[in-house]
C-alpha cells in the first residue's frame, strides 16, 4: 500500500500521521475533489488467519463503515468514502487539525487539563454521543486517543464503526494480541468485561467517565501495571475521588464523573442527552469555572444559554440536515464559480473569489450562530431556530452572495424550521429557492441540490399535493441512485419517502412493494435494529393495514415496538408510536378489550413522559375512547371524547384536524345514545370547519357531510338527507375527474 501511494486512482497518500492496533492513518489528497483527507488503512490479516474470520471482518467493516458514513454531527468525524483496494480495507475521513486527548496529556507531561477545558470537552462529547445513541449507534471503544480537540476548540469523536468491528470476534483480543480491539482495558465498562449482559449506550457513558477522570487527574481511574488488575478494578473497585488528585475540581462535576463510573448501567445517567443537560445546568447554577489562562472568553459562560457552550470561532458551518459536506477548500469563498469533479466524474461548480474576501472574524461569528440555530432545532425549539437562521442567511447573503453554499445552507435551515412549525407553503418557497440556487452553484446532480429537492417533495406531501410530490421524489431517486448508488443511506431515505407518498396516493400495492424492498435493504446495510430500519418496517406495517392485512400489521408493529424498546428505550417517542399503532391494529381486528388495556397503559406512559396535554397523550386518549365505544360503553366513550375535544381545542386550536376528529367522535357517541339532534349540530359544525380548512371536496369534508346526511335520515328528514347525499356524490365525482 505504501508503495502504490494511490488508492482507487483517487486518494494520494502523502505521509503516515498515526498508527494503532487496527492499522495506519495517512494524510492524503482526494484528487477527484482536490481536498485534503485522512485515509485509515486496516492491517491485512496474516496468512494463517481463518478465511471465515477474514470474510466476517470484511463484511462487518463494510456494514459499520456505511453506518459511520451516515453520521452527520459536528462532534463526529465525517466519513467520506470506504472500500477495499488490493486486499486492504480503507476508510476516507475528514482531515482534522488538532490533537487527541492522549496527545494533549502527553504534551502536558501527564498533568491534568484546566477545569474549564475538561467541562467544555465533556459537554461536547456528551452532545455527540446523544446524537449517535439516538440513532442506535454505540461506539464501544471511547478513549482519549479517539477524541480530538481541534485547533479551533471543537471536539470530535473518531473511529465510529471501526470500534465495533471486534464484536463477536473475540472480546479479549486486546489482551491476547489478536489485533482487533474490542475496547481498551483502561476505559472498558464492567459489562464489557463481564460479557454476561447487554452492552448499550450506557457503556459509552462509563468510558466517557474514564476519559474525563484521566484528563482531570492525569491518570485513569484504575492505573495498574497489568491489564488484569485494571479489569478487576473496573469490575470491583470504587475509584478514588478526583479531589484526591487535585483540589480545584467543582463538587458537582466530580459527582457527574463518579456517577458515570457507576458499576451498573442503571446507576449511571439515563442517556447522553440527560448528561449534557446536567453538565450545562449544574455548571450554570454555581460559581463560574476558572477562566482560560490565555485570556480568551470562555464558551458557555454563566448568563448565556446552554446551547452556546461548545460554540467555536473559525469552524466552518456544516449543514447537518444534509448528508454531504462541501469540500474544505470552499470555506469562506465569495461567489464566482469554477468546476471540480465528483467521485463519479460529474462536474460540480464551486466558488472562486471574485471580490474582497469577508473578514474571517465575521465568517466565524456567522458559523457559530448557524451552529447555535442547529442546536436549537435539535432541542425542538424550531421558532427560535428559524429566527437565528433567517438572520444568518441575510448576513451571509450580504457578505458572500445569494448562491454561496453557506448562504444556501442557512436558507435550507430556514425552510426546515418553517416546515416543522406548520408553515408548509412558506417552507416550499424557501426550499425551491435553495434548490434552484444549489443547482446553479453546484449542479443538478449534486447531493446538496438533491437534498433540497427532496425537501420540496416532503413539503408538497405536507400540503396534500401528493401527485406533485411523487414526480419530485421519482426524479430525485433516479439521480441519487446514479450519483450515490442504490444502497446509500440517502438513496434509501428517498425510496422510503416515495413509498410513503405512494400510499397517500392510494397506490397501496406499489407502496407496500417498495417499502418492503427498502426495509430489506436497510436491514442489510444498517442492521435489523437500526432506527432507520425500524422506521421502514413501521411503514411496512402501515401499508399492510391499509391493505386490510391487520394480523400481519399487528405482528410487525409489536416487533418494531420491542426492537425500539431495546434500541431506544421504552419511553422514546418512536417506541410509544409503535405501541399506539399496535392498538389501532387490535381495534381493527375486533380485539377491543386488548386495545383498551394497551391504550390505558399508553396514556399513563405518555402523560408521565410528555405531560397530560401533549398532543400524543391526547391521541392515545382518543384511541381509548374509540375502543370504549366499540365495547358498547357509550356513556364512558362520550365523556372521553368530550374531554379530549376540549383539551385539543385548548392546546391545538378549535379547527385543528385532531380537534375536529374528537368533535366528530363526540357526535358519534351522541348518535349511539339516540341524541340525534345534538349529534346533528356537531356533525354540521365539523363539516363546515373541514370545508374551511381543507376545501369542500376534501375527503374529510365529504365524510362529514355524509355523517350529516345520515343523521338527517335518523331524524326522519329524508328529503334533506337525499339532497345532501347527491351533493356529496357530485363533489366526489368532480374530485375524481380532476385527479384523473
Amino acid at each position: 500500500m505504501a508503495e502504490t501511494r494511490l488508492i482507487q486512482g483517487r486518494y494520494r497518500l502523502l505521509e503516515v500521521i498515526g498508527r494503532g492496533g487496527m492499522g495506519e492513518v495517512w494524510r492524503a489528497v482526494d484528487e477527484s475533489l482536490g481536498r485534503r483527507v485522512a485515509v485509515k488503512c486496516l492491517k491485512p490479516m496474516s496468512p494463517e488467519r481463518d478465511e471465515t474470520f477474514t470474510t466476517v471482518l470484511r463484511e462487518r467493516f463494510r456494514r459499520e463503515a456505511r453506518v459511520a458514513a451516515a453520521l452527520q454531527h459536528r462532534g463526529v468525524t465525517v466519513v467520506h468514502d470506504f472500500g477495499e483496494y488490493e486486499g486492504v480495507l480503507y476508510l476516507v475521513m475528514e482531515l482534522l487539525e488538532g490533537h487527541n486527548l492522549s496527545q494533549l496529556l502527553e504534551a502536558n507531561d501527564q498533568r491534568p487539563l484546566p477545569v474549564h477545558e475538561i467541562v467544555d470537552i465533556a459537554e461536547q462529547v456528551a452532545d455527540a454521543l446523544a446524537y449517535t445513541h439516538e440513532r442506535g449507534i454505540v461506539h464501544r471503544d471511547l478513549k482519549p486517543a479517539n477524541i480530538m480537540r481541534l485547533t479551533d476548540g471543537a471536539v470530535k469523536i473518531c473511529d465510529f464503526g471501526i470500534a465495533r468491528l471486534g464484536e463477536g470476534i473475540g472480546a479479549s483480543s486486546q489482551l491476547t494480541g489478536v489485533g482487533i480491539a474490542m475496547g481498551t482495558p483502561h476505559y472498558m465498562s464492567p459489562e464489557q468485561i463481564g460479557g454476561g449482559g447487554p452492552v448499550d449506550h450506557r457503556s459509552d457513558l462509563y468510558s466517557l467517565g474514564c476519559v474525563l477522570y484521566e484528563i482531570a487527574t492525569g491518570v485513569p481511574p484504575f492505573d495498574h501495571e497489568d491489564a488484569w488488575s485494571v479489569l478487576v478494578g473496573h469490575r470491583d473497585t470504587t475509584p478514588a475521588p478526583l479531589s484526591d488528585h487535585r483540589d480545584d475540581i467543582p463538587d458537582h462535576f466530580q459527582r457527574i464523573v463518579l456517577d458515570l463510573l457507576a458499576k451498573t448501567p442503571e446507576e449511571r445517567p439515563a442517556d447522553a442527552r440527560d448528561l449534557r443537560r446536567r453538565i450545562a445546568r449544574e455548571g450554570r447554577g454555581r460559581a463560574p469555572l476558572p477562566a482560560p489562562s490565555d485570556g480568551s472568553p470562555e464558551r458557555g459562560a454563566p448568563g448565556l444559554p446552554g446551547w452556546t457552550r461548545g460554540m467555536t470561532a473559525g469552524h466552518k458551518a456544516v449543514d447537518t440536515a444534509l448528508r454531504t459536506v462541501l469540500p474544505d477548500h470552499t470555506a469562506g469563498l465569495t461567489g464566482e464559480w469554477t468546476t471540480l469533479a465528483d467521485p463519479r466524474g460529474q462536474a460540480f461548480p464551486v466558488p472562486r473569489a471574485r471580490t474582497a474576501r469577508p473578514a474571517p472574524a465575521l465568517l466565524a461569528a456567522l458559523a457559530g450562530r448557524h451552529n447555535a440555530g442547529l442546536s436549537l432545532g435539535r432541542l425542538g425549539r424550531w421558532e427560535e431556530a428559524g429566527e437565528v437562521h433567517r438572520a444568518v442567511a441575510a448576513e451571509r447573503q450580504h457578505a458572500l452572495g445569494p448562491d454561496h453554499p453557506d448562504t444556501l445552507a442557512s436558507r435550507y435551515e430556514v425552510g426546515f424550521s418553517l416546515s416543522r412549525t406548520g408553515r408548509a407553503e412558506d417552507a416550499l418557497r424557501e426550499f425551491r429557492l435553495v434548490a434552484d440556487g444549489r443547482e446553479r452553484a453546484l449542479g443538478p446532480g449534486h447531493p446538496d441540490t438533491l437534498a433540497a429537492r427532496q425537501e420540496t417533495a416532503y413539503v408538497l406531501g405536507q400540503l396534500g399535493r401528493h401527485f406533485e410530490a411523487n414526480d419530485v421524489y421519482t426524479a430525485v431517486l433516479a439521480a441519487r441512485e446514479r450519483v450515490m448508488g442504490p444502497d446509500h443511506p440517502d438513496t434509501l431515505r428517498c425510496r422510503h419517502n416515495l413509498a410513503f407518498n405512494l400510499s397517500r396516493l392510494g397506490r397501496l400495492e406499489d407502496s407496500f412493494r417498495l417499502v418492503s424492498e427498502v426495509a430489506e435493504a436497510r436491514q442489510r446495510v444498517l442492521g435489523a435494529e437500526h432506527p432507520d430500519t425500524l422506521v421502514t418496517r413501521y411503514e411496512v406495517a402501515y401499508a399492510l393495514g391499509r391493505l386490510g392485512r391487520w394480523p400481519q400489521a399487528l405482528d410487525i408493529y409489536r416487533e418494531v415496538a420491542s426492537a425500539r424498546t431495546r434500541a431506544l428505550g421504552p419511553d422514546h417517542p418512536d417506541t410509544l408510536a409503535a405501541r399506539y399503532e399496535a392498538g389501532i391494529s387490535l381495534g381493527r381486528l375486533g380485539r377491543s378489550a386488548e386495545a383498551l388495556e394497551l391504550y390505558r397503559a399508553l396514556v399513563d406512559d405518555r402523560a408521565r413522559v410528555h405531560g397530560p396535554d401533549d398532543p400524543e397523550t391526547l391521541r392515545a386518549r382518543h384511541g381509548l375512547g374509540v375502543n370504549l365505544g366499540r365495547l358498547g360503553r357509550w356513556e364512558e366513550a362520550l365523556a372521553e371524547a368530550r374531554a379530549v375535544a376540549g383539551a385539543r381545542e385548548r392546546v391545538l386550536g378549535a379547527e385543528h384536524p385532531d380537534t375536529l376528529v374528537s368533535r366528530r367522535e363526540t357526535a358519534v357517541g351522541l348518535g349511539w345514545l339516540g341524541r340525534w339532534e345534538e349529534a346533528l349540530t356537531l356533525y354540521t359544525q365539523v363539516a363546515a370547519a373541514r370545508e374551511r380548512v381543507f376545501g369542500p371536496d376534501h375527503p374529510d369534508a365529504l365524510a362529514s357531510r355524509n355523517d350529516e346526511a345520515h343523521c338527517l335520515e335518523q331524524l326522519g328528514r329524508h328529503t334533506e338527507a337525499v339532497e345532501l347525499y347527491r351533493r356529496v356524490a357530485a363533489l366526489r365525482e368532480r374530485r375524481g375527474t380532476r385527479g384523473a
